[in-house]
């Protein structure tokens, strides 16, 4: 198994369990304040990281300002995404939509870092096309609503995100770019605090959830970057990591006892199809010269 595939299938168990954390804290915490409590369990991983050298390159600022303005994404897209959990949708169809931001990052791919795309992964840009459909489809509001257009948010801002790390491992270590992706959230968690009210005196448990959240996805942002600089596309291990609802889903119908609708299975089951067919890549067909023993 190549050490890029080992590490996207550990990215989607961790983020996995970033998503069935983040439904279980439920309302108890404002959106904002999840994305507070929760940075403050990536310090430990930031310090980890600091400690650790890395050989310097000469290209080593350039990565380390495109990881970090990945980091403000990916704050920003955690931030919308607790938000749109604390207004009370259910977590797996929330999850399972914003789990199609690889769209984003597999067309930025495309655009900007020259990555092709077979049949396959068209199919499956038209299978998560299906599923936003179908998640929505049948509402009482118009298609587009509120809730589409917030769940969004998120889907665009970590598909940006994604991008800029992948860009990053092309000028530092996998170690040394998720340090500055992470330290791309402090900016967000400083205009959060300045921003909005904070409660006060919380539970032990609702401490644990969100500290659990924060080190779920601080651990599953470094294993995807050690995937990306193991020389993987940005189009193919993005939407391999962004199967996380394989994780997530099952843990919210057997432990918060979640009911799905028929509508909803049929958007979680195109999103799953998308997020696969976006995975596969075709092994480059061997030359002749390479053929000959």
């Amino acid at each position: 198994m190549p050490r890029w595939l080992l590490f996207a299938l550990l990215t989607v168990v961790l983020w996995g369990g970033w998503g069935f954390a983040s439904r279980e804290l439920g309302e108890a915490l404002s959106g904002e304040q999840t994305l507070v409590i929760s940075t403050l369990a990536m310090l430990p991983v930031m310090g980890v990281l600091a400690a650790r050298r890395s050989p310097p390159t000469g290209r080593a600022g350039r990565g380390m300002a495109v990881a970090l303005a990945g980091g403000l994404f990916g704050g920003a897209g955690n931030l919308a995404f607790y938000r749109l959990l604390n207004g009370g949708e259910k977590a797996a169809t929330t999850v399972s939509l914003t789990a199609l931001y690889p769209l984003v990052t597999v067309v930025l791919a495309l655009l900007f870092l020259r990555e092709r795309i077979n049949l396959a992964q068209l199919g499956g840009i038209a299978l998560a096309l299906a599923a936003i459909f179908f998640f929505n489809v049948g509402r009482e509001a118009a298609f587009w609503n509120k809730w589409l257009a917030f769940a969004l948010l998120p889907l665009a801002f970590w598909g940006v995100a994604a991008l800029f790390q992948k860009i990053s491992t092309r000028d530092l270590a996998a170690d040394r770019s998720c340090l500055w992706f992470l330290l791309g959230y402090l900016p967000v968690v400083l205009f959060v605090l300045l921003t909005a009210p904070m409660k006060r005196n919380l539970s032990l448990n609702i401490w644990l959830w969100a500290l659990a959240l924060g080190l779920l996805l601080g651990l599953g942002n470094l294993t995807v970057l050690a995937a990306y600089a193991g020389n993987g596309k940005a189009s193919i291990i993005t939407p391999l990591s962004g199967l996380y609802p394989v994780v997530t889903v099952p843990l919210a119908i057997l432990f918060l006892h979640e009911k799905v609708s028929l509508r909803e299975w049929i958007g979680i089951g195109l999103s799953f199809a998308a997020v696969a067919a976006l995975s596969c890549e075709k092994q480059p067909t061997p030359s002749a010269s390479e053929t000959k023993t």
